[in-house]
């Protein structure tokens, strides 16, 4: 085609177009210019570049970079300097470089640069990863239609419009319209694992229209116009209108193949493409989850804040004596002819400048290299410690625990509550059908976990029931009665109505069937493990089905006319009127054989009940009977019911069905309403019961994190009688509990709701909620005055929770609520979920976790302080909006109690650690301004101060944050008790902060009057008096060998690591100082070095000044850990005489099956190596019953005469501990 003839054709489709009446054209030809798209939608034309090469489509190129080569200098920069601290030593930056400044600008610009330099590394190499994989990406090829032949292009090259070729197993480039497939009646199956994780096939199907563009050669005839939504996020919607051949055919979500997703079981595809690149909707979900801060950083801001006002204090007391010290009498000073820093006569810019000068002298007192220590250990917890923990590892699914942002590391040390959802969290997801109700008869003799839970609580015995000769058991069917068993349901008294509960069970759902035609080879995949689990039920039950095409099911139906026949019956689908959380059931319009047309339907009790036909009341009244004991034994219910539909009323319907699904805007909520009116004046046929097991290990798990403080709430929308039963068989609740139970399911409420009034019922349901919270709350208050009152529980669903959210009564349900130990929410929606979260974690200001595994899991998971998401059988959409990602629940009990525990303990004495030597540092100056006349003399050389930070005291620190233990791993779960410290954040408190301190100042008058007062008759081998420059080097030797060995009086476990770091910063400094101080002749500290260490003072005084300066925290640590011992201290007596166990000897005890790696590593860490020895003090402590005491709620306060007993007690001999 030339290119006028392209021209040409382009024209003539854009004038054809305008002459559409179903939409209004989204482009008008004016002056030879195509105009802007209308917002509402786009145009595009299918094969035809030039005519879409006016719009500018966006690329299929894709960037997930954050910078690029122009601007990774000037926005790194930026967000470095968007921290308070770096922006605070830039500053400082630039006032060293003025006049007034005592100290040379580069010693303050290198430490800053250097941190900096660092920083942009990091974010440089992160960066250049994230490019490298979008490179490998942006560079996959793809066949596209070109000249009439299949032509390979990168991926990047795609354009919206084009004709593409997608083979078996590759993925799809972009967001295509499904146009034509090798399978017969145009469908293809695509596995979407990348977008939500799932695995399940997933049906698409082709417009009948384009089955024939397979070819190149007809598809290059083809020529439609494609009329859409613009790009959007929305991942399970989609609206648009083909135009092809003047016929407008309506688009939904199953003729759309999206990117990311992979072609399955179907040799090549052929589509369109619409969405390219940063406009596709997988890209367009891909957000980063919230940024979240840990409360600790948090109070780290304010502890900054802190030292700044310290640092003006200083400043300003050191401004002030400046400008009273200048004064006339010291005229030999000459102070009038200096500089106008120290003029006399203007006192007020001497104490402004003096100001200025000081703040540069004392900067060091704000710890430039905090927050990248902090962050490199964050860093290195996650992925060494978290991310490598066999503990959490699950061999079953080959699944690793994943830190997904290092950010809240300590905070998993301070959780108080937990929000969990029950479905694939507590329980595991894997469906079972177990129990059915069929017209007035239960069927399913087992007995369930949950019910053998409620026996033992009540002390009852329940005994085994042996499996029937009848009984069968496969993946997703664990039912057990012969009387529907082998057609055996002929025999009962309502067959007609069994024949009706298989066939719903075999026609109204989405399952795709999988391999070998036969029932024991077939494969079902399914959207929901409940799905699989009813197909497979009709599957034993005799109604088999076996194929799906687009249009058809079958179904092999055994012993329906007579015992022994089997017969192939197909099924035509009319109409699939499809389950969302909105309408909480599916419809199926079905055409048998014989004409006749039949609506089946499945969904909630609550919804199906409400659509029921008038009549029947026994039916009803015994089948709600029987969902309520369905749930009192934990089972999850389902109500199935049908309809028999005249010609005449279907076509009617049918003509509107077809409207709302053609509809560009509001079709979800349009095909809703037109499904109401059809979905009525339903035959209950039956219910069915599922059962979901406990996952492993979950009610100890919950018994352990009790006993840690931690309260559990359960947020699920099942049932209330289901929730309340997987709650004992949890250990959640427990008889001896007292339970508030406020629920819309009582007598008054439905005999409100029976009368219609939906004004009157919103009234009637908050006036008795109000009363209800009301009592409740009294009746808590007088509990918790009793002695011995019984532990509370609160259980409240979702009706009445909407209710009680109310800004009204908001108070009243969380004064409840924090009262009681389990708090259990029953129906509750996405939305409930997050409001509650969000109403602990901002109206008691405690600090939550949320765990959950499925996507409505996730508004609550990204509103707690913690989010935790289990990569379960509902994808993955709850992992990647998680902080952390573990495969079981019972693992929170290791992160939160072994690496929470650890994370808050280590973060804390790495800050409290930073400030004391920060402050200490800098009060030395601080007292040698006193006898300088306040002129801001400095002390110490440039770069004593510039590296005191950045290389003497800067390794053991990170080392301090990376390997202490106050006790061993195992020790940490035997003793949940001890996670109750870091609730009450003893480790951060402001008193912590306030002793550190006074230890500075303590230390630093040490540092400072000891050394220049014993100086003041020190002598060098020549005979001299020592200068300031001797005295100075002399007080920063001390200081740099005191903090550093003072770190390692804080540490709780010692290894080879903390004894290389220490004394690795010490050798450092004396190795910088003897090189700096021989090759400068005209520093002044040239060969200091030299004369200090050929004199004994320089000995006596770097023995002596550490001893006196550490006496005080000796004694301090000795009374402390002896009279008021902390909890972790006490255990740590108990087992001193006991090696660490580090083994991994408990994983082996859960079955857990390693790989040859894991097996290699175990081997390793079993062989002998130098154990950790928690260091300290010999004394026994005193505080043992009352730590015992305290944890069964028994105040026993310290005796005289124990604290005297336990001293005099002589220490045993360390017998058994290995050398």
């Amino acid at each position: 085609m030339s290119g006028w003839e392209r021209v040409r054709s382009s024209r003539s489709r854009m004038n054809r177009n305008s002459n559409l009446n179903h939409i209004p054209s989204s482009r008008t030809v004016r002056l030879g210019r195509v105009q802007p798209q209308a917002p509402g939608h786009r145009t595009i034309y299918c094969n035809d570049r030039e005519a879409n090469l006016p719009v500018r489509f966006k690329g299929n190129s894709i960037s997930t970079t954050k910078y690029n080569f122009f601007t990774f200098l000037p926005k790194g920069l930026f967000e470095q300097f968007r921290r308070v601290a770096n922006l605070y030593f830039l500053t400082i930056s630039i006032l060293s470089t003025t006049p007034i400044s005592p100290v040379s600008p580069l010693t303050n610009v290198l430490p800053l640069s250097l941190v900096l330099l660092l920083s942009l590394i990091k974010e440089a190499f992160e960066d250049w990863k994230r490019f490298q994989n979008d490179m490998s990406v942006n560079n996959n090829v793809i066949e596209v239609l070109l000249d009439q032949k299949w032509e390979p292009i990168p991926w990047k090259k795609l354009q919206v419009g084009d004709i593409v070729r997608v083979n078996q197993d590759g993925f799809f480039p972009a967001d295509l319209l499904f146009l034509a497939s090798t399978n017969p009646d145009g469908v293809c199956y695509t596995e979407t694992a990348n977008l939500d994780g799932e695995t399940n096939l997933k049906i698409r199907k082709a417009l009948e229209k384009t089955w024939d563009y397979l070819n190149p050669e007809n598809a290059s005839e083809f020529k439609g116009e494609l009329k859409c939504e613009q790009p959007n996020n929305s991942l399970y919607t989609f609206t648009g209108n083909l135009i092809l051949q003047e016929q407008t055919l309506p688009l939904t979500p199953n003729q759309i193949l999206l990117r990311g997703c992979s072609l399955r079981n179907t040799e090549y595809i052929v589509g369109t493409v619409i969405f390219t690149g940063h406009e596709t909707k997988v890209m367009m979900n891909a957000m980063n989850v919230p940024s979240k801060r840990s409360t600790l950083e948090r109070k780290l801001d304010k502890l900054i804040l802190i030292l700044f006002a310290t640092l003006f204090t200083m400043c300003l007391i050191g401004a002030i004596g400046s400008g009273v010290f200048v004064n006339k009498k010291y005229y030999y000073l000459r102070l009038d002819k200096a500089d106008q820093q120290f003029n006399p006569n203007q006192r007020i810019l001497v104490v402004i400048l003096t100001m200025f000068t000081l703040i540069t002298l004392y900067s060091t007192i704000i710890p430039i290299s905090l927050y990248v220590s902090i962050e490199m250990i964050k860093f290195i917890q996650s992925a060494q410690f978290i991310n490598k923990d066999l503990h959490m590892y699950h061999s079953e699914t080959n699944t690793p625990a994943l830190a997904r942002t290092s950010n809240l590391n300590e905070e998993l040390g301070q959780v108080e509550y937990i929000f969990s959802d029950k479905t694939g969290t507590l329980t595991r997801n894997l469906m079972e059908f177990f129990k059915c109700s069929i017209g007035l008869e239960v069927y399913g003799t087992g007995v369930t976990e949950i019910e053998r839970g409620i026996a033992q609580q009540n002390g009852m015995k329940i005994e085994v029931n042996h499996k029937t000769a009848s009984a069968v058991r496969e993946k997703g069917f664990n039912f057990d009665d012969a009387r529907l068993l082998r057609g055996a349901w002929r025999n009962e008294p309502n067959p007609d109505m069994c024949r009706e509960f298989f066939r719903c069970l075999a026609i109204c759902h989405t399952v795709l069937p999988e391999g070998d035609e036969s029932p024991e080879k077939i494969r079902y995949q399914a959207a929901s493990p409940d799905e699989a689990a009813l197909v497979t039920a009709a599957k034993n039950f005799g109604f088999f089905f076996y194929r799906r095409t687009p249009t058809t099911i079958y179904v092999r139906e055994s012993h329906v006319e007579k015992m022994g026949k089997i017969q192939d019956v197909p099924y035509e689908i009319l109409n699939v009127l499809e389950f969302n959380s909105t309408r909480k059931r599916q419809s199926v319009v079905c055409r048998y054989p014989d004409g006749r047309l039949v609506l089946y339907c499945k969904g909630a009790d609550t919804v199906i009940y409400e659509r029921l036909a008038v009549g029947n009341d026994d039916l009803k009244k015994v089948s709600r009977e029987h969902l309520e004991q369905f749930g009192s034994s934990g089972l999850r219910t389902l109500c199935l019911a049908s309809k028999e539909l005249s010609p005449d009323i279907y076509e009617s319907w049918n003509e509107k069905f077809i409207q709302a699904k053609s509809s560009l805007r509001d079709r979800e909520k349009k095909l809703d309403e037109v499904a109401e009116l059809i979905e009525n004046d339903l035959f209950l046929i039956g219910c069915t019961a599922i059962e979901d097991k406990l996952q492993e290990g979950v009610p100890a798990c919950i018994e352990t994190l009790a006993r840690a403080g931690i309260k559990i709430w359960v947020l699920t929308g099942d049932k209330i009688e289901t929730a309340i039963n997987i709650a004992y068989a949890c250990n959640l609740i427990n008889n001896e509990m007292k339970q508030f139970i406020i629920s819309s399911e009582t007598d008054a409420i439905r005999e409100v709701e029976n009368r219609g009034d939906q004004v009157e019922i919103a009234r009637f349901i908050r006036e008795e909620v109000k009363k209800d919270l009301k009592r409740f709350l009294d009746e808590a208050q007088q509990y918790l005055h009793t002695v011995a009152g019984p532990k509370l529980a609160l259980v409240i669903d979702g009706k009445c929770l909407m209710y009680a959210l109310d800004p009204s009564l908001r108070v009243m349900l969380l004064n409840l609520s924090l009262n009681c130990n389990s708090v259990v929410c029953c129906r509750v929606s996405p939305l409930q979920k997050a409001q509650v979260t969000s109403l602990v974690k901002k109206g008691a200001k405690k600090i939550t976790l949320s765990i959950g595994d499925g996507a409505n899991d996730v508004s609550m998971i990204q509103a707690a302080h913690v989010g935790v998401g289990i990569s379960g059988m509902e994808g993955m959409q709850a992992v990647m909006a998680s902080d952390f990602a573990i495969a079981q629940f019972r693992y929170l009990a290791d992160l939160l109690l072994v690496h929470g525990r650890w994370s808050y303990l280590r973060i804390c004495k790495v800050v409290t650690y930073f400030f004391y030597k920060n402050l200490t540092f800098a009060l030395t100056q601080f007292w040698f301004t006193f006898q300088t006349g306040f002129s801001g003399q400095r002390f110490y050389d440039d770069w004593f101060q510039s590296l005191y930070n950045v290389i003497f005291t800067a390794l053991p620190v990170i080392i301090v944050g990376l390997f202490d233990k106050d006790v061993s791993a195992s020790l940490s779960k035997k003793y949940p008790e001890l996670y109750r410290e870091g609730i009450r954040d003893v480790f951060f408190k402001w008193r912590v902060v306030a002793i550190w301190a006074f230890f500075s100042v303590y230390q630093s008058l040490v540092f400072y009057y000891f050394v220049t007062t014993s100086s003041l008759g020190a002598k060098n081998s020549s005979g001299q008096i020592f200068g300031l420059f001797d005295v100075s080097t002399m007080a920063f030797t001390c200081v740099v060998v005191t903090v550093n060995l003072r770190l390692l009086m804080i540490c709780n476990s010692i290894t080879r690591w903390h004894y290389i770091s220490v004394g690795g910063s010490i050798l450092a400094w004396f190795i910088f100082f003897a090189i700096y101080s021989g090759i400068w002749p005209t520093q002044n500290i040239y060969l200091v070095i030299y004369v200090l260490m050929s004199t004994l003072y320089f000995y006596v005084t770097l023995i002596l000044i550490p001893v006196v300066a550490l006496f005080g925290d000796f004694i301090y640590q000795g009374v402390q850990r002896w009279f008021f011992p902390y909890d972790y201290q006490i255990i740590q007596e108990l087992h001193r005489h006991e090696p660490d166990d580090t083994s991994r000897d408990q994983l082996l005890e859960n079955g857990n099956q390693l790989t040859p790696d894991e097996a290699r590593s175990y081997a390793i860490s079993k062989l002998p190596r130098e154990i950790s020895k928690h260091t300290g003090f010999a004394f026994d402590s005193p505080g043992y019953e009352s730590f015992f005491a305290a944890q069964l709620g028994v105040y026993a306060p310290q005796k005289a005469w124990d604290v005297a007993r336990r001293a005099s007690i002589r220490s045993r001999p360390k017998t058994g501990q290995k050398k």
